[in-house]
C-alpha cells in the first residue's frame, strides 16, 4: 500500500512538474527574446487580420510559429485590433512586444494609405474621405491618375497632399516607363498607355498574363478590330466600382465613350487606376499573334490567334461552367 501511494506521488508530481514546465515554455515563448536578428520593417495592409499578418512575422523571421504567436496573443495578448503601417521591430523583440507594436501600443509607426491596382478614382476617393486622420475636402482624383501603392501620412494631413502625392507619383512613373518603352507597343502617347493599362488590369488578375494580354489588346488595334472587353461596358454604368450581376445583352450593345463592343479604338478615357506591371506591359508588350481570349477556369485566360482555335475554347469553357452548375 506505502508503495502505491509513493507511486501515485511521483505520477502526479511528474504531472505537475510537466504543466509547469510546459507553463514556463509557453509564456518564455511570449516574453522571452525572439528570433530576429536585426531590427526590421515590417508592414500590416488594410483590413489584415491576425492569421495573415502572423504568417508574414513567421516568414520574415520575427517569430517562431504563426501558430503558437496566434495561440499566445489569444490568451496573453492585449485586448485591440491591428493596426495599418509599417512598423519597426527591434531585434530580438518578444512576441508580446511585437503584438504591442503592431497594435500602436509601442514603437514607433508609419500610417499607410493604400490603394490597391485596379482601385478605381471612384473607391478612392469614397476610402480618402473615410480616413480619419487625414483633413480637408477633396475632389474626386482624375481616373487613371493615381499610382497604386502605399503611402504613409501623418494625422492631420490634408487629403489634397496625399492625393498631389499620388498623382506626382504616377506622374512620375510614367515618365520613366516611357523613356524605356519598345518599339512594339502601339500607345501613340502616355495617356494612350494608361488608357490599354487600365483595360489589362481590369482583364486579368495574374501578373504573368499582363504582357499576353497587353500583346492581344496591342494585335487587335492594329487590325483595326474592337477590343471588346467586358470592363469598358461596366465602367459607364459603375464608374469602375463592381457590377453585381451579369452584364445584360442591352448594355454589351450600347453606344458610348467607352464600350469598345460598340466602338474600334480605345475608350475616351482609362476605366481604373493601373498598376506600374500593366503599364509595362502596355509599353513592352509580349510578341504574340493571339486575338482572343476566354477564362480557363483557373483565374487565368486561354489564348487563341484564329477565332475556330477561340470557339474552341469557348465550349470547353462552356462545359467546365456546366460541370461545376455555373451554367
Amino acid at each position: 500500500m506505502i508503495r502505491r501511494i509513493g507511486k501515485v506521488r511521483l505520477a502526479i508530481l511528474a504531472a505537475l512538474l510537466l504543466v509547469v514546465g510546459y507553463g514556463v515554455h509557453f509564456l518564455w515563448g511570449w516574453y522571452g527574446p525572439g528570433p530576429l536578428d536585426k531590427d526590421a520593417s515590417f508592414i500590416v495592409s488594410d483590413g489584415a487580420g491576425m492569421t495573415s499578418v502572423a504568417e508574414n512575422l513567421e516568414a520574415q523571421g520575427a517569430i517562431a510559429s504563426a501558430l503558437t504567436f496566434r495561440a499566445r496573443a489569444r490568451l496573453l495578448g492585449h485586448a485591440g485590433g491591428l493596426q495599418a503601417g509599417e512598423f519597426i521591430l527591434p531585434a530580438h523583440a518578444s512576441g508580446a512586444k511585437i503584438l504591442a507594436i503592431l497594435q500602436g501600443r509601442e514603437g514607433v509607426m508609419r500610417r499607410l494609405f493604400t490603394v490597391p491596382e485596379g482601385m478605381p478614382s471612384a473607391l478612392v476617393y469614397e476610402k480618402l474621405m473615410a480616413q480619419p486622420l487625414l483633413t480637408g475636402k477633396v475632389d474626386m482624383p482624375a481616373e487613371g491618375s493615381i499610382l497604386p501603392d502605399s503611402y504613409d501620412f501623418q494625422r492631420g494631413q490634408s487629403r489634397a497632399d496625399l492625393v498631389a502625392r499620388m498623382q506626382k507619383a504616377m506622374s512620375k512613373t510614367l515618365a520613366d516607363l516611357w523613356a524605356k518603352r519598345s518599339p512594339r507597343t502601339v500607345a501613340k502617347t502616355p495617356e494612350e498607355a494608361i488608357v490599354l493599362a487600365s483595360i489589362v488590369e481590369k482583364e486579368t488578375g495574374k501578373p504573368s498574363e499582363r504582357t499576353m494580354v497587353a500583346g492581344l489588346y496591342s494585335n487587335r488595334l492594329k487590325k483595326g478590330m474592337r477590343l471588346q472587353a467586358d470592363p469598358t461596358i461596366i465602367y459607364p454604368i459603375t464608374q469602375g466600382r463592381p457590377l453585381g450581376r451579369r452584364i445584360r445583352e442591352s448594355e454589351i450593345h450600347a453606344v458610348n465613350d467607352y464600350n469598345t463592343y460598340t466602338m474600334t479604338g480605345l475608350p475616351k478615357g482609362p476605366i481604373t487606376n493601373p498598376g506600374r506591371l500593366s503599364i509595362e506591359a502596355v509599353l513592352n508588350p509580349a510578341q504574340t499573334n493571339a486575338l482572343y481570349m476566354v477564362a480557363d477556369g483557373t483565374g487565368g485566360h486561354v489564348f487563341a490567334d484564329t477565332l475556330d482555335q477561340h470557339n474552341a475554347n469557348v465550349r470547353k469553357w462552356f462545359a467546365l461552367r456546366r460541370a461545376r452548375g455555373q451554367m
